[in-house]
């Protein structure tokens, strides 16, 4: 434990980030997983591209609060909005 007063509040500010980063970065992964789930049980593609919205908005939330990089949060989507892409395309061909 820290001796010094201002080294005690960073311990206090520093735990309370983590919590709030871990929650940010749950909330993200979660509905990434919804996406992804989506997809593999072949539903909508309306459904997928709502899912995916929110997905959207969740990861730029992350990356705006500073749970994440904003290269990471932009690697993220632009993956996630291919396999989006792709999902659809196939399921317009009959696939």
């Amino acid at each position: 434990m820290p001796n010094i007063k201002s080294a005690e509040k960073r311990v206090r500010v520093s735990e309370k980030r983590r919590v709030l980063n871990k929650a940010y970065k749950t909330a993200m992964k979660n509905r990434i997983k919804e996406v992804l789930k989506a997809i593999a049980e072949q539903k909508p593609v309306e459904e997928v591209q709502k899912l995916f919205i929110k997905a959207q908005s969740t990861i730029d939330k992350a990356a705006r609060r500073g749970a994440i990089h904003k290269n990471q949060a932009s690697r993220r989507k632009s993956r996630l909005a291919a396999k989006v892409k792709a999902y659809a395309a196939a399921k317009e061909q009959g696939v």
